[in-house]
């Protein structure tokens, strides 16, 4: 390890580094998947843009063009959707620091709304929840979390309901986050 005067180092030792997640978050590892299933010619699925409307750009150059002020046009619906074998995917993806629950909060009621009518006219609607704390990732069948919140009074939901009701999808370094093996269940007959 090499010390500087300002105190830092230039690398660090193997007992400082931490290798779970190599400190990717969960929509890079998502955006990362997609890409492998996209150039391998597995299936089509993509981030959905945020609709903003730029007010301002501060435009000295070209090259340093920034926007100063935007606004979002309308609430946007979920993060990801696309096709896979013939059906149409829609999900949301979210991650929490909670280690007991899942905060509701985090998902806001358009979302939802917009799950349930992906139910409706026969899309395949998930989420992919995050628990950091605890290094899982899980999807969650957005019927089955529709369902939990209808009946829940609190804020949250337990990390327990996740655990017991969704389907954990192991962080693996080439699919990070491979949840077509779980979409291919379902679409076999299986859940």
């Amino acid at each position: 390890m090499i010390g500087y005067p300002n105190k830092k180092t230039a690398y660090k030792t193997s007992s400082e580094i931490n290798y779970s997640r190599r400190g990717m978050s969960l929509e890079e590892d998502i955006n990362d998947t997609n890409r492998y299933y996209l150039e391998a010619d597995i299936a089509a699925v993509h981030k959905k843009p945020t609709p903003i409307t730029i007010v301002n750009v501060d435009y000295k150059s070209r090259s340093t063009a920034k926007i100063t002020e935007a606004y979002f046009q309308i609430p946007s619906t979920t993060d990801y959707n696309g096709v896979y074998r013939g059906q149409y995917l829609d999900f949301e993806a979210k991650e929490t620091h909670n280690k007991t629950a899942f905060p509701l909060k985090i998902i806001h009621p358009h979302q939802l709304a917009h799950l349930s009518r992906v139910i409706k006219y026969g899309g395949i609607a998930f989420l992919i929840i995050r628990f950091v704390a605890h290094d899982e990732t899980y999807l969650v069948w957005a019927k089955d979390l529709l369902d939990k919140i209808g009946k829940v009074k609190e804020k949250s939901i337990k990390y327990e309901w996740f655990r017991d009701n969704g389907i954990l999808i192991p962080y693996n370094f080439a699919i990070k986050i491979d949840y077509l093996k779980v979409i291919d269940r379902l679409l076999d007959g299986g859940n």
